[in-house]
């Protein structure tokens, strides 16, 4: 949509008084090798920042050339009331200056030089005389920099009393381009930026406009004369307009909400387009910053204990930013294709009065400052937190620092911030400063699953200055030796993941490195020594941030390597595209990068069961593997999956009793650190990143995306073994459940991932215990039921396992055996057939490594007297192509 100029204005026909031609302008006004052809575009009727003027038509003259020592040029016209005289124009480029200067030392290439001098302030260009029916002039002198500026300038060389030509633009993030189906149109970290001023720089041309003050607005201006004084210049074209406030000077941002004319839909981003790609809504004198679908909360649900309260985005209403004029004109596109608009200025005259064309009402403005402050109850001190704010229409109110949208791409944004679905949230570090309209705003505060989350609706009075909130440590589990990690976090510089695990209440985050193809990310944190937050290294010990690597393969699979110490552990990624980089050969094994990860005292961990299923099976065969995560970016979308869960279940069920620990795998604001997360069982012990990684070995842990939850079989927790007599016997598993926001529905006990017992649950806190009668070996377990999202039947929280062994007869189910094996067959057969070549030396020992783990398991499937009947997928001991 090619929004129509402003009414308040009236172009002047300048044809009389063209005397060159653009083509031919000399030096000064030459075209430079980074210039489109845009200025040339502009002929005939034109609107530049919504307004309008008459520019030149060639072949022919079409600009005013003024030149010291020619004549004056006198523009006439029909006599009108004018308060301001606007003008395209601008002044030859200075070529460079003979004296040595800071500026002649920078780098020919450096963004603070150009190949002409642009940032002087000085020299009179011309003089406009302003002229009046009674006969009366007022000369107006037109300097540089000041109401003028040279088409070629250096960066921050803009003129102080003029604008350029090119008005404001907003444009979508990459990401989003991409959502939107189309191919981004500027360049990443412009994109990211989500606008341009207008201002060209480094070799790009400007055109620059000037509103001159009449000085005298009550007389019948009758025509404008044109003198050169010290320096050529040209204009281009002149307009004229009665507006009480400087037609260049616009208001700062302000939100409207606007019903959609029928027909009119919203795109893929729940928006209007407000970009030069078919906009669908405008503003003449100003910019459309957004047009975003209203978010509808329910007041009701908002004060409640719903632990998720989501807004319905609304398909009719749209909320408007925009910065203008006040005498602007709003412009939206009708369903049949009909431009509809309203002044602005009607808008906040009527408020919610429709209009006949449409129907709009504005917001009450955002520019009441106040300082937040969110304390822990108990100690009075300052604690990080997620914050949201929103006003009465929804419209997100971020604290100042903060981004307005969320962007959620991945990898386009390592700020503090999270997008839970519709909801936008800031990571704060215990005070920030937000400026909140007056009347009702909504408030959400959380830290972690032990604080009571807070809720609120708050009245902003003209004299509020301050808000304190006070979070309560209701569950104080940390208290009783459990401390919270997430073991899989990307991206984040340390110091962001540092502050948002404070916010979330994870006590341990780690940071891991890898690579993408040919991106390479947080490598260059990695120092094998350094824990952030550590005493040792200035914190204060109660919240830390550690660098690790995840190291991949496309194939073989993935591998966590948490902790250790020393050089990197490297390669990050191996066997070619997609995880490492085309034709990258494959030189190691997941097992390799483990053993070595042992050495250097680190702790490895499976991520995201169960996938990639390759090599896994092999690591935890030969006792490589100290963990398996389960992992979930953010728990509204899925939670604890049920096939990572039957993953974890496949390996106790052949008895190895690996630990279950949990990891976000963030990569993007749309992830919540700790959104899943392993509670694990420190005791009396000091809390450290050393004695975190062994309470992980030790294996009382459980996973959560909100109820926490304790299991004891005979007094022992997970980790331990029981031995009973070879008859068998009964043993009690005790059980607690503990909830501050998700509601624990069921929970259910596992023996060998069969339910053996369940209890319903209508509160937040419950506890049990269950006699369970167990005639052959097999493992325990408490799975818990419940949503972050409402989904009842959804897994909220796990624990690891208790074995108990039956007489000398070990835990091992067949089926399961032979599943595994026949994982280790099909990374023996890539290995054999289509992986990335290396030397045959290596090779040999790569296959060595899963030879041995498929030896302990099939030796093991016939010492039981496992009649399998396994028929392998792949030759293990003939010979091979590779």
């Amino acid at each position: 949509m090619i929004t129509p100029p402003s009414p308040h204005f009236r172009a002047l026909e300048l044809s009389n008084s063209f005397n060159r031609s653009r083509k031919n302008l000399g030096a000064g006004f030459a075209k430079g090798p980074l210039d489109s052809d845009w200025s040339d575009g502009l002929t005939g009727p034109q609107a530049l920042r919504g307004i309008p003027f008459l520019f030149g038509v060639s072949p022919g003259f079409d600009v005013v050339l003024l030149r010291p020592g020619e004549p004056d040029i006198c523009v006439e016209f029909p006599s009108r009331l004018a308060t301001y005289v606007v003008f395209v124009q601008a002044v030859a480029d200075r070529p460079p200056g003979k004296l040595k200067s800071f500026r002649d030392a920078l780098p020919v290439d450096s963004p603070y030089r150009s190949p002409i001098e642009s940032n002087d302030v000085s020299g009179l260009v011309s003089t406009y005389v302003l002229r009046y029916a009674d006969g009366s002039e007022e000369n107006v002198p037109v300097y540089r920099r000041i109401a003028i500026q040279q088409r070629h300038i250096s960066w921050g060389a803009s003129p102080f009393a003029a604008m350029p030509a090119l008005g404001p633009h907003v444009h979508s993030t990459h990401g989003e381009d991409f959502i939107l189906g189309r191919a981004p149109r500027v360049d990443y970290d412009i994109a990211e930026a989500r606008n341009e001023s207008g201002r060209l720089s480094n070799g790009r041309e400007n055109l620059w406009i000037y509103a001159l003050p009449n000085p005298h607005p009550q007389k019948e201006l009758a025509a404008v004369q044109l003198r050169a004084e010290q320096e050529e210049s040209i204009v281009y074209a002149i307009s004229t307009t009665g507006l009480a406030d400087h037609p260049l000077r616009l208001q700062n941002r302000t939100k409207l909400r606007l019903r959609l004319p029928e027909g009119v839909h919203l795109n893929a981003l729940g928006e209007l387009d407000t970009d030069d790609r078919g906009d669908e809504i405008g503003i003449d004198l100003g910019t459309v910053i957004s047009a975003r679908a209203v978010l509808e909360y329910s007041t009701e649900e908002w004060k409640s204990n719903i632990h998720d309260v989501q807004p319905r985005k609304s398909n009719t209403e749209v909320i408007v930013e925009y910065s203008a004029h006040p005498d602007a004109h709003l412009y939206v596109r009708s369903g049949d294709g009909d431009l509809l608009n309203i002044a602005l200025r009607s808008i906040e005259a009527r408020n919610s009065v429709p209009n006949a064309n449409l129907d709009a009402r504005s917001i009450q403005p955002a520019n009441k400052p106040v300082k937040i402050s969110i304390v822990e109850k108990s100690s009075g001190q300052k604690v990080a937190a997620r914050l949201h704010i929103h006003g009465q229409h929804g419209e997100y109110l971020p604290p100042r620092g903060y981004h307005r949208k969320v962007n959620i791409g991945v990898f386009q944004a390592r700020f503090g911030e999270l997008a839970n679905d519709l909801n936008q949230y800031a990571y704060v570090k215990g005070d920030c400063t937000v400026d909140l309209p007056t009347g009702p705003v909504f408030i959400e505060i959380s830290r972690g699953f032990e604080f009571q989350p807070i809720r609120r609706v708050v009245d902003i009075l003209p004299t509020t200055e301050t808000l304190t909130f006070e979070l309560d440590d209701v569950l104080q589990w940390r208290e009783k030796g459990w401390v919270t990690s997430d073991t899989h976090v990307h991206y984040l510089n340390p110091h962001t993941a540092l502050l948002e695990g404070q916010a979330e209440g994870v006590n341990v985050v780690n940071l891991l490195a890898t690579q993408w193809g040919e991106l390479i990310q947080n490598a260059t944190d990695f120092d094998g020594r350094t824990t952030l937050g550590a005493k040792e290294f200035g914190g204060d010990g109660e919240f830390l941030v550690r660098v690790g690597t995840e190291n991949r393969m496309q194939v073989l699979g993935h591998i966590s390597l948490l902790g250790y110490e020393g050089p990197i552990i490297d390669p990050l990624c191996a066997g070619g595209a997609d995880e490492g980089a085309i034709g990258d050969p494959l030189d190691t094994t997941l097992a390799q990068w483990a053993e070595r990860c042992r050495d250097q005292r680190g702790l490895v961990v499976m991520p995201h069961a169960p996938s990639p299923q390759g090599e896994r099976a092999a690591d935890i065969v030969l006792g490589l593997v100290d963990a398996i995560e389960v992992m979930t970016f953010n728990p509204r979308r899925w939670q604890i999956g049920v096939f990572a869960i039957a993953d974890w279940y496949r390996y106790l069920n052949i008895g190895y009793q690996v630990p279950l620990v949990a990891g976000s795998d963030k990569m993007d604001a749309a992830s919540i650190i700790g959104g899943i997360r392993t509670y694990a069982h420190l005791g009396p012990q000091e809390f450290t990143y050393g004695t975190w990684m062994d309470a992980i070995r030790g294996g009382d842990t459980f996973i959560t995306v909100g109820p926490l939850v304790r299991m004891t079989v005979e007094g022992k927790c997970p980790g331990s073994k029981i031995r009973l007599a070879a008859q068998g016997g009964t043993v009690v598993v005790n059980w607690q459940v503990e909830s501050v926001s998700v509601p624990p529905k069921r929970v259910e006990i596992l023996q060998s991932g069969i339910i053996v017992g369940e209890v319903n649950c209508d509160k937040m806190r419950l506890s049990g215990h269950a006699s369970v009668h167990i005639l052959e070996s097999s493992w325990l377990a408490i799975r818990v039921r419940g949503s972050v999202a409402g989904r009842d039947e959804d897994i909220a929280a796990h624990t690891s396992a208790v074995f108990v062994e039956v007489g000398d007869k070990p835990i091992f189910a067949t089926s399961d055996a032979v599943t595994v094996l026949a994982q280790i067959e099909g990374t023996l057969a890539y290995l054999d057939t289509v992986s990335p070549k290396t030397d045959e030396q290596r090779r040999s020992k790569m296959r060595a490594t899963l030879e041995l783990a498929h030896h302990r398991l099939h030796q093991q499937l016939h010492k039981l007297g496992a009649g399998h009947g396994h028929t392998p997928v792949h030759g293990v001991h003939r010979k091979h192509e590779h």
